[in-house]
């Protein structure tokens, strides 16, 4: 019987939204055949994750401990979950990237991915970029016009709110909500056009509730699957405006990566890496904080993939010359693991 060979470049995540739209946005732009793999862990390993305890092969299933027996040339993943699996695949002779602080010294991947408000310097093998990874560019914003020609007949300035949800790094709430809404709807009866809100996954039920019943005939809000499919990349697309709240890193980079003005609504209400984010992204002339004054101003869209995808071609080069010259023995992976930290192993 036939055994389908492994893939050149496999992408590992957890299943979680932002981790795999991160791995695969980084995998896809390496120029490899990719296949995708969602980690499903298991305990205790998931518990010790990146850690390597007593049988880790185990850790995820049979899916992945074929590809152990079978490794590909070159692993993508993100998260905790899959920065065990990347160091599991190293050890077999495969060349892996991580992306997102994986809490172990640097040693144990060929490559970290790190956005700059985790506060590792660039060097070694550490690459750092502004916000998160993400497939926004300018043919990924056309795609996402062709699906929704209507929505660039409505009348403009069309602005759309990206809505996330509180968190311990951003303790917004309703009222602190209420008070963007407002503003956004001075502007509209002061600019005209239109204006659309568009949750996410992480909105509380109440917030949903809250936004639907509030914003009733004078804005198109998309709660979920219910109110239809998602038209979250073509209102991106087709946005003249763009605000969103300070909650995550990865609604403020892909609103970054579009080519309209963005601002950040209360962006006050942040702290720690997700305030040297915001911050970054204000200071650096990319957003404003939500204000009265809706002008326009130039942009520079943050487009981070094609850069770090770029710093890793000699690594994606070395991957496809063990082809030619059979598996290379990886270096020795510390299966004790370590807590220090990744600014001195990185060095």
């Amino acid at each position: 019987m036939d055994v389908a060979p492994s893939p050149a470049l496999l992408a590992l995540h957890d299943g979680a939204a932002g981790n795999r739209r991160q791995a695969l946005a980084l995998a896809e732009i390496l120029g490899l055949p990719v296949d995708e793999l969602v980690l499903q862990p298991r305990l205790p390993w998931r518990w010790a994750a990146p850690r390597i305890l007593p049988a880790s092969e185990r850790a995820f299933g049979p899916a992945f401990a074929a590809r152990l027996a079978d490794p590909p040339l070159l692993a993508v993943g993100c998260g905790r979950q899959a920065a065990l699996a990347t160091r599991l695949l190293r050890a077999r002779g495969t060349r892996v990237v991580q992306v997102l602080h994986p809490r172990l010294p640097a040693a144990h991947w060929d490559a970290l991915v790190l956005p700059e408000h985790d506060g590792v310097p660039e060097g070694g093998n550490c690459h750092t970029l502004r916000g998160s990874l993400n497939p926004i560019d300018d043919a990924w914003l056309a795609a996402a016009r062709a699906e929704r020609p209507d929505l660039g007949l409505r009348a403009a300035p069309r602005t759309v709110l990206l809505v996330g949800g509180p968190t311990d790094a951003s303790d917004w709430d309703g009222k602190t909500l209420e008070s963007a809404l407002e503003l956004l709807l001075r502007w509209q009866a002061r600019d005209g056009g239109e204006l659309a809100v568009l949750c996410s996954r992480r909105t509380p039920r109440g917030l949903r509730r809250q936004l639907a019943q509030g914003l009733a005939g004078r804005a198109e809000v998309w709660t979920g699957d219910s109110d239809g499919p998602n038209p979250y990349a073509s209102r991106l697309a087709w946005a003249d405006r763009v605000v969103v709240t300070p909650d995550s890193a990865n609604l403020i980079s892909e609103a970054a990566a579009t080519r309209a003005p963005m601002w950040i609504a209360f962006p006050r209400y942040t702290r720690g890496r997700l305030r040297t984010l915001v911050e970054a992204a204000i200071d650096g002339g990319r957003a404003r904080p939500l204000g009265p004054d809706a002008a326009a101003w130039p942009v520079q869209p943050w487009r981070e993939r094609e850069r770090v995808a770029e710093r890793l071609q000699p690594l994606v080069r070395e991957a496809l010359g063990r082809r030619d010259q059979g598996p290379s023995t990886a270096p020795p992976d510390d299966s004790a693991g370590s807590s220090a930290a990744m600014t001195s192993a990185a060095g």
